[in-house]
């Protein structure tokens, strides 16, 4: 019937355009569309919904109609008359406003009134129409969780007064409305939720449920496959001839899963390799077990590791353990220089004639147009309008359609649903935290190889949530890779217990302290293989220390003379500035040849001085474009980029980071003058390499000397390394122990074990152990920040499961100095414009730089109060600004950021 009051509500309004009334979608159809979606995501010939299925332990085609039916009840929130107060004069056909109904999103969003609206009125009403038990009903609490979330965050399910929000006609209406269901899914079979075991079964697979109706809703808000229809018209016929068709139609666009490829031997995938290493022989040759299954590989710089866990990952694909693959990266810096790695490669994991797609996890300028195509999502037509129009603070409710255009201008998160994504290790972290969208992360990650690179280069707060994230990705069947050239063994044992939980097992006992070494895991047990070792990346580092900065400058002046390139690595930016300007000071190095590389230049800059470095010191590099160059950087440059040095100068770190940085240290085979030698069997004309350490020697010094000389030596490396006792044990491992040398691989683990073991620790002098009881106290309470908000997936997609935010607010790091992402605008003839004007899509988010609290808290007050008002417009505007502050670059501010210096104030510190 075509007169009932549910067609007197709306769902969907669009924004008003040149002057013409809004249009709208009746609310009954919005939830079909929805319902139409989730029931094609969910053919029972996919993968996805066979897999779901069999988690839950019930039929395909119950999980395909059950859950298409809850869907349709995801958007019942908005028959509240508070909700429909937020568009009053729609049309006259429609309900009206009541003035005792307010709606306050800080309150209660129409998804949390969703899943009021299912516990006050449907569910008791459900119950006596098909006569079943409380139990059985309350196991149906779990679904309507999933589906009124659909908005990237579990509803709230206590502390609201629900008839504040909603009128009898509102109840009625609703009622009725499911009750038309039935005629929609006929035979709607609720038996199996009478299984006890039903609830804790939908709890692991909730998780994934929860990103399949994000999916859908969104999906199902697209005007152009589902025009805004006002007209009431019988449901069941709505269904067939409308949503239905364009539900197959939105679907059919997202691109198929592309085949993968047969694994045929490496040279398939890397033609260059003429002799494998024997680390990639044994991704080779190494079995392949059934199941979700852990690889963790430790080799030196230039062993290949990279490629060997390609290797791996396609052999895992085609054994139809996978189907996709996301690399994680320590920084963005990394990730660029992976993702144009990839790029020559990644097709190859998949059957010719495929598109598979490849995508970075952050803006980035040179991604191609068909891979931005390529991704999951087709892009929303139409504006729909925010619904709480008169809340622009951070928790003014936005749309669907806002959310989706949000996620799709942020590259970093469709990196997780593309066939290969690369990106930081962030954008999977957030799969275990309380965020918004967290579900749909983990549902990106589900049947994907994890490859972890750089495994050791995290914090104690990182290292939980990746363990988190190892047992969230070993529960729902997945495989992961990790990558370290030094990795401690107390950080191995607990990755590994990390996965053995996930997958229910006892965590094995490991013993091989050999190195090299790749360490594999599955529900079978643990097996530890010694890897040999090339004769050509076996080679030894002499070590000299360094006392001051203008014995640097002496080092650095002599190499520049001879023609070599040179790297001056430094702890924190403000050191690294420093250095930069008492060099460009030096008569004898021009301004051409001195290069200055750092966190905090706005991505569009920061970019363009990565591509620089990259050419005038990667592999391709030779002796025109590196003779005579000096790169002063922080630890942008320690990891995963492929540089090569003639001479390296860095401050002291702690030895795993150490070692790191003397990787970019005559990496590649070289004639004397830096030009590539690519035979076989050539050897590197340079000399031994060597490594100088800004660090006061400590058989100078007693504990509190070598500390009062240190800080006086490098200025803010004691706030950044405060495990002072680990870096007394590097300079002392590396100028006292080894004899001012180290040979690789045979002194790795009598490096890594040599300062964090706990023999080694217990031979700090007291002083500087003193020192450290700080860093103890904040690695024990970063430990215990990141248990508290790390969600319990055990609990399911339920707000009790995390303390929920949005993501920008929910960290994945944690520093001594918060950072704040600012975007930095410029002002203009139309207003004020992102300082990346021209990138395109991008341009924002090239713009953005992340800046210290405290630095920020200074610089915007300089912010002009003439210009603070427009910025707040530009943000109410701007749906990417939502979340970010906004710092124009003005006469009064220009001090604060330079192309050729990046963010600066008088005391910055930092990486």
């Amino acid at each position: 019937m075509n007169n009932h009051p549910y067609y007197k509500y709306w769902g969907k309004a669009g924004g008003q355009v040149d002057g013409q009334p809004r249009q709208y979608h009746l609310l009954p159809y919005h939830c079909l569309d929805v319902a139409a979606v989730g029931w094609f995501l969910l053919d029972t010939r996919k993968t996805l919904c066979r897999r779901l299925a069999q988690r839950l332990g019930v039929p395909s085609e119950w999980l395909r109609t059950f859950f298409s039916f809850c869907l349709a009840i995801h958007d019942i929130g908005k028959f509240a008359r508070a909700f429909q107060g937020l568009a009053p004069n729609l049309s006259s056909l429609l309900v009206t406003a009541n003035p005792r109904t307010t709606y306050d999103s800080k309150r209660a969003r129409h998804d949390t009134l969703g899943f009021f609206f299912w516990q006050e009125i449907l569910k008791p009403r459900l119950c006596e129409r098909l006569g079943l038990d409380n139990l059985t009903m309350k196991r149906l609490d779990g679904w309507l969780e999933i589906v009124t979330g659909h908005h990237g965050m579990p509803p709230r399910r206590s502390g609201l007064l629900f008839r504040d929000f909603v009128l009898q006609e509102d109840e009625e209406a609703a009622w009725l409305f499911v009750e038309d269901l039935f005629t929609i899914f006929p035979g709607l079979d609720f038996s199996p939720l009478r299984d006890k075991s039903s609830s804790k079964r939908l709890k692991a697979v909730s998780w994934q449920l929860a990103g399949v109706a994000v999916l859908a809703d969104w999906m199902g808000s697209n005007q152009e496959y589902f025009k805004y229809c006002p007209a009431p018209k019988d449901l069941s016929a709505y269904w067939e001839e409308q949503a239905q068709p364009a539900a197959a139609r939105i679907v059919m666009s997202m691109p198929g899963q592309p085949e993968t490829s047969r694994f045929s031997g490496i040279k398939s995938l890397f033609s260059f390799i003429e002799q494998p290493t024997p680390l990639q022989e044994y991704a080779v040759a190494t079995p392949i077990h059934s199941g979700p299954q852990l690889f963790i590989l430790e080799d030196v710089t230039g062993a290949g590791k990279t490629e060997a866990a390609l290797v791996l990952t396609q052999r895992l694909m085609a054994e139809g353990l996978a189907d996709g693959l996301y690399l994680a990266l320590p920084t963005m810096a990394t990730a660029n220089a992976m993702y144009s790695r990839l790029c020559k490669v990644y097709k190859k994991l998949f059957s010719g004639g495929t598109r598979p797609s490849l995508v970075l996890a952050h803006g980035a300028r040179d991604l191609s147009e068909a891979f931005r195509q390529s991704v999951f999502l087709p892009e929303p037509a139409g504006e729909e309008g925010n619904y709480d129009e008169d809340n622009h603070g951070e928790d003014a409710e936005l749309s669907a359609s806002a959310y989706c255009n949000a996620w799709l201008a942020d590259n970093r998160k469709k990196a997780l649903l593309a066939d290969v994504g690369v990106g930081t290790i962030d954008q999977a972290l957030l799969a275990v935290l309380p965020a918004r969208h967290q579900s749909l992360r983990l549902l990106g990650l589900d049947r994907k190889v994890l490859l972890v690179d750089e495994v050791h280069a995290y914090d104690c707060y990182m290292q939980k949530l990746l363990d988190a994230l190892l047992e969230a990705h070993a529960r729902q069947g997945g495989t992961v890779i990790l990558l370290s050239a030094t990795l401690p063994q107390a950080m191995r044992e607990q990755l590994v217990k990390a996965f053995q939980c996930g997958l229910g097992c006892e965590p094995p006992l490991l013993q091989d302290t050999s190195y090299p070494l790749a360490t594999f895991c599955s529900s079978d047990g643990a097996e530890e293989t010694h890897i040999g070792t090339r004769e050509e990346v076996k080679r030894r580092v002499a070590v000299s220390s360094l006392d001051t900065e203008d014995d640097c400058l002496d080092v650095i002046r002599q190499a520049v003379a001879d023609g070599k390139c040179v790297c001056w690595i430094r702890n924190t930016v403000r050191a690294a500035r420093e250095s930069h300007s008492l060099l460009a000071d030096c008569e004898w190095l021009g301004n051409n040849n001195l290069h200055l590389f750092h966190s905090r230049f706005a991505m569009v800059n920061r970019q363009r001085i990565e591509a620089d470095v990259v050419r005038r010191f990667g592999p391709d590099s030779g002796h025109e474009e590196r003779a005579g160059q000096v790169l002063v950087a922080t630890q942008v440059v320690e990891q995963s980029l492929d540089l090569d040095f003639d001479l390296l100068i860095t401050d002291l770190a702690p030895i795993d980071l150490v070692v790191q940085r003397a990787g970019r240290l005559c990496r590649h085979v070289r004639d004397k003058q830096g030009n590539r030698l690519r035979e076989e069997g050539d050897k590197d004309q340079r000399g031994e390499p060597r490594l100088y350490l800004l660090t006061p020697d400590p058989k100078a010094f007693d504990g509190e000397g070598w500390l009062g000389r240190l800080k006086q030596q490098q200025k803010g490396t004691m706030s950044v390394y405060q495990h002072l006792g680990r870096l007394w044990l590097t300079a002392k491992i590396l100028l006292n122990d080894q004899e001012g040398g180290f040979a690789m691989p045979g002194d790795a683990r009598t490096l890594i074990e040599g300062v964090y073991s706990q023999e080694a620790e217990d031979s700090v002098p007291e002083a500087i152990m003193e020192s450290s009881w700080e860093a103890e106290t904040r690695d024990m309470s970063q430990r215990s920040m990141a248990d508290l908000n790390t969600l319990n997936l055990a609990k399911g997609y339920t707000r009790s499961s995390g303390d929920w935010d949005e993501e920008v607010r929910i960290p994945t790091r944690l520093s001594e100095v918060e950072s704040v992402p600012v975007v930095l605008v410029v002002p203009g003839k139309a207003g004020l414009l992102p300082y990346a004007r021209g990138e395109g899509r991008y341009e924002w988010s090239l713009s953005t730089v992340k800046v210290p609290e405290w630095e920020w808290q200074e610089a915007k007050g300089r912010i002009p109060a003439a210009l603070k008002e427009a910025i707040e417009e530009l943000k109410a505007e701007t749906k990417a600004l939502r979340w970010f502050e906004v710092f124009p670059l003005v006469e009064e501010t220009a001090r604060f950021y330079s192309a050729a210096d990046g963010w600066q104030t008088e005391k910055g510190e930092g990486k």
